[in-house]
């Protein structure tokens, strides 16, 4: 199995398949309202919806540094905001999610084997410069923190 295959397999089975360690992240967000989605429990620093919102923007921002952009911030900020409670955005955020990780899927599908082992570009200096394959495994990991962190906060707010 290559890098990719390995990479997109695992990326698969924590977004939609099954996990070790339980529900996977849509199966997890799939069944919330939107009324949930943007509850804030008292204590709470952020919503479901602001939560969602946030691994969009990191996952578009793995996509700029894979496609050999200089790490940095999200282009969306890391905590873009959500506006006002609103049904179908929330269904927008949940699809925007999908879909980005649809678009990530396909970059590391045709992502050259050779390079998976070669730092990123991060002229940064205060950060431990990673290599691609480095970057997906840290990306899933964000994802699985950050679906624990939503089904926290729905079981709170349901």
């Amino acid at each position: 199995m290559t890098t990719s295959e390995k990479l997109i397999h695992e990326l698969t089975k924590v977004l939609s398949k099954r996990p070790w360690y339980g529900s996977s992240v849509y199966a997890i967000i799939e069944p919330i309202t939107f009324e949930a989605a943007y509850e804030k429990p008292p204590g709470s620093v952020h919503n479901i919806a602001e939560i969602v919102l946030h691994m969009v923007a990191w996952t578009e921002e793995v996509m700029d540094r894979m496609n050999g952009m200089t790490a940095g911030v999200p282009t969306s900020g890391d905590w873009p905001e959500t506006g006002a409670p609103d049904e179908q955005k929330w269904q927008n955020y949940v699809e925007d999610l999908k879909l980005v990780n649809v678009n990530l899927i396909g970059i590391i599908q045709n992502f050259p084997e050779e390079q998976w082992i070669e730092p990123i570009n991060d002229e940064r200096g205060d950060r431990p410069v990673v290599t691609y394959e480095d970057l997906i495994l840290g990306l899933i990991q964000h994802h699985i923190y950050h679906s624990g962190q939503i089904a926290l906060l729905n079981r709170i707010v349901s």
